[in-house]
This record gives structure tokens, C-alpha cells and sequence, in this order.
């Protein structure tokens, strides 16, 4: 039997976790914590994707967005800017959870809005890289 994919996307400046502002972040890579959630869920078939172009981003959700079970999307600073990755969201069938290492609500003003979350099964932030798994839970 095939298993159920989950595309998890890391957004902008994710590919420097475990060793950027540690303090925020924490120091685990992400790859490090994927083969955890590979672990934790081996019902899904886990499939990670990273780029700092907003662009590729857009185009692994068109890619994905219509034969995947879930997509959890973490889209760093991109989640407060970025109308394309929004009206991505909202053209494809897929279910997306958006997630966030930190609270954005415990930072910075400019990141309390999010133009992702109105297209978005809902939101998961400020638990860590737990945040990711929390999200996985939605796909039970």
C-alpha cells in the first residue's frame, strides 16, 4: 500500500537552522530533525524541500499542489510579504498547515501579519521545531 505524502517546504533563510540565532532557532539542523519526523510518522512519506527563492517555492506548490495529501509550510519572512505565495495557496487543492519555529506574535510587529494564514488549514507557531510536528498531527 502507498503511503499518504507530506511535503514539508522550509521557506527563506530556514536552510541556515542550527546555526542562526540559535537563541530563536535552536541548534538542530533541519535535516537532523526530519530523519526525527520520519521517525515519529512512518504512515507518511516525508518529502522536504528548502529554497530562499520565493519563485521555486511558488512553483513546488503548483508541482505538489494537487497530488499530495498535505503540505506544512514554513515560509520564514516570506509569510509576511509575499502575495504570490498566498494566491499559490489558494489555487491549489492540497491542504497547507503554516508553521513557525517562533511566536510570531512574541516578535517583532511586521511579523504579526501573515498573508498566508487566510489560505491555510490553520497555524502552528512558537513550539520549536515541534511546531512541525504539531502540524503533521492535522494529517492523521
Amino acid at each position: 500500500m502507498e503511503k499518504d505524502k507530506i511535503l514539508i517546504i522550509n521557506g527563506v533563510n530556514l536552510n541556515l537552522l542550527g546555526t542562526r540565532e540559535t537563541s530563536i532557532y535552536g541548534n538542530q539542523t533541519f535535516e537532523q530533525y526530519f530523519e526525527e519526523l520520519k521517525n515519529i510518522f512512518p504512515q507518511f512519506e516525508l518529502v522536504y524541500f528548502q529554497s530562499n527563492v520565493e519563485g521555486f517555492l511558488v512553483d513546488k506548490l503548483h508541482e505538489v499542489g494537487f497530488s499530495y495529501r498535505g503540505i506544512v509550510l514554513n515560509a520564514g519572512a516570506y509569510t509576511h510579504t509575499s502575495i504570490a505565495l498566498a494566491d499559490a495557496i489558494s489555487a491549489i487543492n492540497t491542504p497547507v498547515v503554516e508553521v513557525h519555529i517562533s511566536n510570531i506574535y512574541k516578535r517583532e510587529t511586521f511579523r504579526h501579519k501573515s498573508f498566508l494564514t487566510a489560505y491555510c488549514e490553520g497555524i502552528v507557531s512558537g513550539f520549536g521545531l515541534k511546531s512541525y510536528a504539531m502540524a503533521l498531527h492535522y494529517f492523521l
